[in-house]
């Protein structure tokens, strides 16, 4: 249907950049595509701009934030920019001067509100923007290859230089939720240079990674487009994991070729635009050079042994037994959160459904600006228990920097609400507004088990906790916390109270980021209990081998989640196809 990715023939721009949802396969196709390109005498650095980065592991080499050669490919260098370090060392800039000069708790909130996501976007784009106007880097490559993170922070990360031009232009009194921006005036330039770079098709190549999969042809869309809007026209679309063929009398591997099919039937016209190349599924993991070279050969790897059932000392549940749990418990919140395109938000339809048919009376609800969720029960006929709603990030937005503002001009001066309004134009604002709309569905449905599809971090939770003591030092903040989100909080770290389900896949990048997340709510005195890996293969007991291939690749993650990471953790095989709606649901989670 689409030609093979073969960067040998298609790469003609020195950057390029591979973006796309968490977990489709950009960090693999990056380095195959950089070993390609030193393959044939190129010098080619590969650097790594993402907090989550794997590059090490599937180039099995232990990097740092200097290039470094790969010795087993003449030519290839490599790099792991750590956003994190050199968020930690920006933080400190910032924070160093006020210790002991300013309350313990405004220091507090100021370390807090610097440990966003923001902090560290600022810190990555300072790492890269170094690189890509460095003449002396430059010049000694033929081509540089950024593997970025997933699509929502790199199109912020994109967005900034454009962004804090603007904003640096507006500041005058230099602070907001980066933290004083004085020091950064002199970086416009740089800025300037960055944009006419990427916006340079003979310079950038965007490399939209996507599977053969509806929410990451969206996700890949959406970053089309945004990315056209801010000048960066040079792209490619590659859809990876392509399955070539399927074995008939098998009905995972047919229904997992149809699935995938259908999917691309709904790539949308604008993203038809751009040149679309695959890349097979494949049967092997895509560590290691040589496993790499084999993507753009089409290579296939048999089995050395075949792949059986679940391994016998892995006593794994089903989703039954979650929501036999969260039932029998009375657990009264509920959150599903996992990183994007996991399958969380079916997995709160079906708790919600499920605790409906257990006399429950159910309020379930979500973030999602796309309204996933409305799409799962659409035009179909609910049981009168279960309600649903969705919260609207820029509708709340603009309604919780009414009311602060509001609030605030009774005891502030002029120059003090243009400082507000500086800090409230922050990313950390939308945390705060969703959650405070989370707090008053809540409040409002004590009789109610509320099912949340996708949560507010521990980030957002210590930020609001840091909030109440911050306001007994200062007046001048974010505005009163209420009271719906006074009480909240300690209902969420209440386990009695409140339940997180960790949702996952058992692959690399969705399993490490459910950890990371779950250290984070651990911060916050949060304890997630059950882990469900969901469109397990291994649970599927295919004979396709290829997917058996697959398959056996999940054994090392399932066991992760099981041995080191889940106080309790259930799995869910693959399903040929999407349930939509209640009765489908309910029959979903019986079978």
């Amino acid at each position: 249907m689409y030609q093979p990715f073969n960067p040998k023939e298609t790469i003609k721009t020195p950057f390029l950049f591979f973006t796309g949802k968490g977990g489709v396969g950009k960090t693999s196709t990056a380095c195959a595509t950089a070993v390609a390109l030193a393959d044939i005498g190129k010098k080619v650095l590969l650097v790594s701009t993402d907090p989550a980065s794997n590059i090490q592991d599937v180039l099995e080499i232990e990097l740092t934030n200097e290039p470094k050669v790969v010795s087993t490919v003449p030519n290839l260098f490599a790099c792991n920019l750590n956003p994190e370090e050199a968020a930690k060392n920006y933080r400190e800039k910032v924070i160093g001067p006020y210790r002991g000069k300013l309350p313990e708790a405004v220091v507090a909130t100021m370390e807090e509100q610097l440990s966003g996501a923001c902090t560290v976007e600022i810190a990555a784009f300072d790492e890269f923007t170094s690189l890509l106007v460095n003449n002396s880097t430059v010049n000694e490559y033929d081509h540089i290859i950024f593997d970025t993170a997933p699509t929502g922070h790199t199109l912020r990360l994109l967005q900034l230089p454009t962004a804090w031009s603007g904003f640096l232009e507006e500041n005058t009194h230099g602070a907001s939720c980066l933290g004083p921006l004085s020091g950064l005036g002199d970086k416009k330039d740089l800025y300037s240079k960055t944009v006419e770079i990427l916006s340079d098709s003979t310079k950038t190549t965007l490399c939209l990674v996507s599977r053969p999969e509806v929410s990451s042809i969206n996700e890949a869309n959406r970053a089309s487009l945004e990315l056209k809007g801010i000048g960066i026209r040079n792209q490619t679309l590659i859809i990876n994991g392509l399955l070539q063929s399927f074995i008939s009398d098998d009905e995972v591997s047919s229904a997992f070729y149809q699935r995938q099919q259908n999917a691309l039937k709904t790539i949308p016209d604008g993203l038809k635009q751009v040149p679309i190349y695959s890349l097979p599924f494949v049967s092997y993991s895509l560590t290691g050079i040589q496993n790499l070279r084999y993507l753009f050969k089409n290579y296939s790897l048999s089995l050395s042994q075949g792949v059986s059932d679940l391994d016998s000392n892995l006593s794994l549940n089903g989703l039954n037994e979650v929501i036999n749990d969260l039932s029998t418990t009375n657990k009264r919140i509920i959150f599903t959160m996992g990183k994007g395109g996991v399958g969380k938000t079916t997995v709160a339809s079906a708790i919600a459904v499920s605790l409906v048919e257990k006399d429950h009376k159910v309020h379930l609800t979500t973030t999602d600006p796309a309204s996933h969720l409305q799409y799962m029960f659409e035009n179909r006929k609910i049981n009168e228990s279960l309600t649903i709603s969705s919260i609207n990030p820029i509708e709340e937005v603009e309604k919780y920097k009414k009311e602060v503002l509001l609030k605030a001009s009774e005891k502030l001066d002029e120059e003090g609400i243009d400082y507000l309004q500086e800090d409230l134009n922050s990313p950390c604002t939308e945390e705060i507004a969703v959650f405070r709309a989370f707090a008053d569905i809540v409040a409002k449905s004590e009789q109610e088990i509320v099912v949340i599809d996708t949560a507010p971090t521990g980030h957002t939770l210590l930020l609001l906790d840091s909030a109440q003591n911050y306001h007994k030092e200062f007046t001048r903040s974010k505005g009163e916390v209420p009271e719906s989100i006074s009480k909240l909080l300690p209902r969420l770290r209440n386990p009695r109270e409140t339940s997180v389900v960790i949702v996952t896949l058992a692959e690399t990048t969705p399993v490490l980021e459910a950890e990371r997340l779950q250290e984070d709510l651990k911060r916050a005195d949060i304890q997630p209990v059950w882990w469900v890996i969901n469109q397990s293969l291994l649970a599927a007991k295919t004979k396709d081998p290829i997917l058996m291939g697959r398959a056996a690749s999940e054994r090392i993650w399932i066991k992760k989640v099981y041995e080191e990471l889940a106080a309790r953790s259930a799995i869910i095989p693959w399903i040929s196809e999407e349930k939509i709606g209640y009765d489908e649901i309910k029959e979903y989670v019986k079978s």
